[in-house]
């Protein structure tokens, strides 16, 4: 048996239930690739199924207002997605779907990544992902630190079968057992693993408490479904000063989630 043949059977008897990999539509698996973006599993999937149940269609969220889309996105985190995933419908109903991963990028709010990922699972493009766990897996497999043009590479040449099912089994394997402690012992692959010690950990995230992206969360969460708010308004409604609301708001203004009017916001739109 092959490595590919290896890992591919593994992923038949062990790949977890997750309601987007039911579907080929790409707008499902758009929103899905959002959300995961920064945000783990088990808080996605019932915010993912809210989201859908609320906006079914690519045509549906193209509709929404922002204030809508924002309050059905509260706990992922990271509002400025919503906006962008928003803005990509909005381009998809008026001009339709790119076909592969390099159209794909046209897409407000889609890089590398996602692009990938989207034309593999919707439309069945062969081309290889690069996240996080397929970097930790093809480094360890490789036996050197992968990444960029290389990692790209790799990726490509180790594909086996199609790409739907190779790319989702490989990210499986890095999520269940070839994580930054690994579970070397039920790997299906271990055979063909250069060096499993090997990994390089993503830069590490900012802490949430206290920081200005808590800032901004709460900001946005006080102005949904009210309109226009002053910013001393926001400091009663957060329990944030002055001084954090204002700078939160210039913020939330440039990534064109939030209107100013001298010192009050609303929703954008």
């Amino acid at each position: 048996m092959t490595r590919g043949e290896a890992l591919l059977v593994w992923y038949r008897d062990n790949a977890r239930d997750l309601p987007w990999r039911h579907t080929r539509d790409p707008y499902l698996i758009l929103v899905s690739e959002v959300m995961l973006q920064q945000t783990q599993v088990p808080r996605v999937v019932p915010a993912y199924e809210r989201f859908v149940a609320a906006f079914p269609t690519v045509d549906t969220l193209a509709a929404a207002g922002l204030d809508t889309v924002l309050s059905l996105w509260s706990g992922l985190g990271y509002n400025a997605r919503a906006r962008r995933l928003r803005d990509a419908a909005r381009h998809v109903a008026t001009n339709g779907w790119p076909a592969d991963a390099a159209g794909l990028r046209a897409l407000p709010g889609v890089g590398p990544y996602t692009a990938a990922a989207v034309a593999s699972f919707a439309f069945g493009e062969q081309v290889a992902v690069d996240d996080t766990n397929v970097r930790r897996v093809l480094s360890r497999w490789m036996g050197e630190a992968l990444d960029g043009n290389r990692l790209r590479s790799v990726a490509g040449d180790s594909m086996s079968g199609d790409a739907t099912t190779w790319n989702q089994a490989v990210m499986e394997l890095g999520a269940i057992l070839c994580r930054p402690v690994p579970e070397c012992d039920t790997c299906p692959v271990r055979e063909w693993c250069a060096d499993p010690t090997l990994y390089r950990p993503p830069a590490r995230q900012t802490r949430f408490a206290g920081s200005d992206r808590e800032v901004r969360g709460a900001v946005v969460r006080a102005l949904g479904g009210v309109g226009w708010q002053t910013h001393r308004q926001l400091t009663e409604a957060t329990g944030h000063g002055l001084e954090r609301i204002a700078a939160a708001v210039r913020s939330l203004a440039d990534d064109g989630l939030v209107d100013r009017r001298g010192t009050s916001a609303r929703i954008a739109g």
